[in-house]
Formats: C-alpha cells, structure tokens, sequence
C-alpha cells in the first residue's frame, strides 16, 4: 500500500506510546492502566509507527521468559492502532519490527497474551496458539501465542 511509504516506525520512550495504548486498549479506564510494571526495564523497547508525526501504532517488547521458555524469550505487549486507521498494514508494520528488534538480539522466542479478536492477525504473522481460551478480568477473553522470530 503506498501509504506504507509515509508510515515511520522507530523506538521511542514509553510516554510516546501511553495515549494510544490507553485510547485502544484500555478505554474508560484509568490512564495508569496503561503504565505496565517493564516498562521502564532498560532492555524493554518501545515502537511507535508515525504518519505525518501523529501516533497511529504501538507495541513493546520486553524480556519476559514464562516458566518453561529459554531465557531470552521475549513478550510482546500493547499492541494497538488507531482504530480510525485498522486494517492499512500498521500492526504488520509495527509487528515486523518488533520481531526485526528481537531477531537483532538473539532472541529465541516471542510470545503474547493475543485478543481472541486479534489472533487471525497474529496467525497470519507466523504465531501459533498454545493452550485454551481464558478471560483477563476487565479486558476480555485471550489467547496466549508464541512465534519463532527466525
């Protein structure tokens, strides 16, 4: 899509990312809803995808092993678009150099807690389901899914 050539996605502090992630993921909640505990990890990146300088996608990545994973695996977190601009490429976008930034540093697996509504997303982006269903009290019902970022 051309409009892919006027979308920029860089890392950014965690600030940058805090509007969006409130606005798409944690509506008619508190702002500090949105400020998660790794946020401020010195290894946790954050990226934001610009057009013409406004916000329009976001993601973390932070080293968050679960209990049986090798040590450098990697989670993904506060994936959102702007809804007024879902569906032009910004997730794959945003997405692609997440993975791009965990491959750079040898990371061995990448996971999340996907929206139900959001895993043929991340299906088509090479990540599988592992286990059932489950509700996250006040946010909704997820799925966890991992991915090589080889």
């Amino acid at each position: 899509m051309a409009e892919h050539d006027e979308i920029q996605v860089r890392i950014v502090p965690a600030q940058v990312i805090y509007p969006l992630r409130h606005k798409v993921l944690r509506p008619g909640r508190p702002f500090a809803d949105c400020i998660w505990a790794q946020d401020d990890e010195p290894t946790t990146a954050h990226f934001a995808a610009f057009r013409h300088g406004e916000v329009v996608g976001v993601a973390s990545m932070a080293i968050c092993p679960r209990a049986d994973d090798p040590p450098n695996t990697w989670r993904l977190r506060g994936m959102a678009t702007d809804p007024a601009r879902q569906g032009q490429g910004i997730g794959a976008l945003v997405l692609s150099a997440c993975i791009e930034h965990v491959r750079a540093k040898d990371g061995a697996l990448i996971w999340c807690n996907a929206r139900t509504r959001a895993v043929p997303f991340y299906r088509k982006h090479g990540f599988v389901t592992v286990g059932d269903e489950f509700e996250i009290p006040g946010v909704g019902p997820h799925y966890v899914m991992v991915r090589q970022p080889v």
